[in-house]
């Protein structure tokens, strides 16, 4: 089944499109979206169409910052309940593991992973489609509204070590700059946000334990909402963070799903699939991403795509390609792949 993302997770498109002086009806019709949809913020637009919206609306108004004007605009009112829910928690930490849980509650295409090395904190989000890589405005407005309720949380002042993107950076930077104060690292291995160890377990002044209750009772008996995502997209969304990382086994992937390797096999045998079949197609998107990025050497992409030896990968790329990864990244340098 098609992700879909909750029509409140996108409240404020029409403001930045009118902002920016937008016709908005042809931009909805190119999509295959329509102005009712967003009319319910519990309306469930699929994801597909939602990020070809957004990348529409940043061509049409030559505006790279458009999702990112989104982000910085967000308050955790615009969330709902799972807005609710964070606003009440004791630290960031349970506001972390709050948004992580009912993520799916706004939004199914997103997938998040906290990870703690030593004294700091990476906290990487992907936007995974069912048909398509995710875009530049996909993957700006996930890292902002992260960025954004990482903030409202612990104050105006707080500021990460960085912020992270795979893609490249913008023409201009003003806004980028405006809202992440910090070190800003394109052409990323992930995208994600950085910052110490010890922003994890600040206390919230504001948190409310008995309101933070009330929320979670609330999106609790909303959760089974949340398995209209397949079986294979939620497997697709955990290989994308953990093989990057070089722990993308099966084992691995189970855990993060809380599931058995035997009912996660099953699963994926009930959609004609095998774990290896996903690694695969993943790989295949995930590698021209890295091959268009031109400070990855081709044994650190080899190292992103879980190969220890590089001839190992270039085997397996001109077996899916037909032609050798340097020479892949050649034609992709001089315009003849898209």
């Amino acid at each position: 089944m098609e992700a879909q993302i909750r029509a409140a997770a996108l409240e404020n498109y029409f403001d930045i499109a009118r902002q920016l002086k937008l016709e908005t009806l042809p931009i909805l019709q190119t999509a295959g979206v329509t102005r009712a949809m967003f009319l319910d913020p519990d309306q469930r637009i699929p994801a597909n169409s939602a990020m070809a919206m957004l990348d529409e609306a940043a061509r049409v108004s030559q505006c790279q910052t458009f999702s990112l004007r989104m982000a910085e605009t967000r308050r955790l009112a615009d969330l709902g309940a799972i807005g609710l829910m964070l606003a009440h928690q004791a630290s960031l930490r349970d506001a972390l593991d709050t948004l992580v849980r009912y993520r799916r509650l706004m939004n199914e295409s997103l997938a998040m992973l906290v990870e703690e090395v030593g004294r700091t904190v990476i906290v990487r989000a992907e936007v995974v489609l069912d048909k398509s890589p995710a875009s530049r405005q996909a993957n700006e407005l996930a890292i902002g509204t992260l960025h954004q309720v990482c903030k409202l949380i612990l104050g105006e002042r707080w500021q990460p070590l960085s912020v992270n993107f795979t893609h490249g950076a913008p023409n201009d930077l003003g806004v980028h700059r405006k809202i992440f104060r910090c070190p800003l690292k394109f052409h990323s291995d992930f995208n994600g946000i950085v910052f110490t160890a010890s922003d994890l377990d600040r206390r919230s002044p504001d948190a409310d334990p008995m309101m933070a209750e009330y929320a979670r009772r609330f999106l609790e008996q909303r959760l089974p909402e949340a398995s209209r995502a397949s079986a294979v997209l939620e497997v697709r969304q955990a290989i994308y963070l953990l093989l990057p990382m070089g722990c993308a086994s099966i084992e691995r992937v189970a855990l993060k799903l809380e599931v058995n390797v035997r009912t996660l096999q099953r699963r994926l045998k009930a959609a004609g699939l095998v774990y290896s079949d996903l690694v695969n197609e993943v790989r295949c998107e995930l590698v021209t991403r890295y091959l268009a990025n031109p400070h990855f050497p081709l044994a650190h992409t080899a190292a992103l795509l879980g190969y220890s030896m590089p001839s190992s990968f270039t085997r397996w790329f001109s077996a899916c390609f037909g032609v050798s990864p340097s020479h892949w990244r050649e034609r992709a340098t001089a315009g003849a792949i898209g």
